[in-house]
């Protein structure tokens, strides 16, 4: 079932949403060469203990993973892109880092993620996370009300096929409200004027991601983390979109946003 959420409870995910960002943002200036990710794990679980938010990751248990998620953040490096577990890994140079949270916050939960290098960009690299930030921004705009789901898939599609990049449409994004996955769900390609009505209220995942060379993936044995099936290297992009009266809301817009796209997708 679907649930419209009223324009107070689309305020308090803004809440939420706002942290989120929050995060993310102080992340990407904490990711850096020589920083072990579990730090990185670390540092997001002190924010979130310190704000009094609630993972939504921690004790996740879907159909795949082996065993609940105990982590709150998923970190997935190179050729990892989804739900890649924290481990004892070292940032090098070059190291093409994804960043993915949920939280929940009184209730109501938002959901982002970010591609960034960590040190020397390659420009392949910028590429590829570009491409995953254009898909998305295009996305949101055709999350219009009145507009169908199949819109914001397709604008997806229609940037991958731009940039030169297949779409896997095994995962993708979700609903989201007072749960992290909700109904519907919110293929990376589609069909324009098909699909789900877009109501004010409905509220959404968008996540855009990439392989360079494959739209294939394979799962490491730990049960968690995706890979592109080629070793080739990978992007994700997402934010939390509340269709609103007035056209789409972005939730988890980051504070320093602006500076991370394109070129500038890049730190340490």
């Amino acid at each position: 079932m679907i649930e419209l959420k009223s324009p107070e409870e689309i305020g308090r995910m803004h809440t939420t949403g706002q942290f989120v960002g929050e995060v993310l943002d102080e992340l990407t200036t904490v990711a850096a060469v020589g920083v072990n990710l579990l730090d990185l794990e670390r540092h997001a679980r002190r924010l979130i203990e310190e704000r009094g938010a609630e993972s939504c990751y921690w004790d996740y248990a879907p159909s795949f993973g082996r065993g609940p998620f105990r982590n709150v953040i998923c970190l997935s490096v190179n050729d990892a892109v989804l739900h890649g577990l924290p481990h004892d890994y070292v940032l090098r140079d070059g190291d093409l880092l994804t960043m993915d949270m949920a939280v929940s916050i009184d209730g109501w939960v938002a959901d982002s993620a970010c591609s960034i290098i960590v040190g020397t960009p390659a420009e392949e690299d910028l590429h590829l996370i570009h491409a995953t930030e254009v898909a998305l921004e295009a996305a949101i705009e055709a999350a219009q009300p009145g507009n169908r789901l199949g819109d914001v898939s397709a604008s997806i599609g229609e940037v991958a096929t731009e940039f030169g990049y297949a779409v896997n449409l095994e995962f993708g994004g979700h609903g989201i409200g007072r749960t992290m996955h909700e109904s519907p769900h919110v293929p990376n390609d589609g069909r324009r004027g098909r699909g789900l009505t877009l109501h004010p209220g409905l509220t959404i995942a968008i996540e855009p991601w990439l392989a360079r060379t494959t739209n294939e993936i394979a799962f490491d044995p730990d049960g968690w983390t995706i890979r592109s099936a080629d070793g080739s290297r990978t992007a994700h992009s997402e934010h939390t979109v509340a269709i609103t009266e007035d056209g789409p809301l972005v939730l988890t817009r980051r504070p320093r946003q602006g500076e991370q796209h394109g070129e500038s997708a890049a730190t340490g």
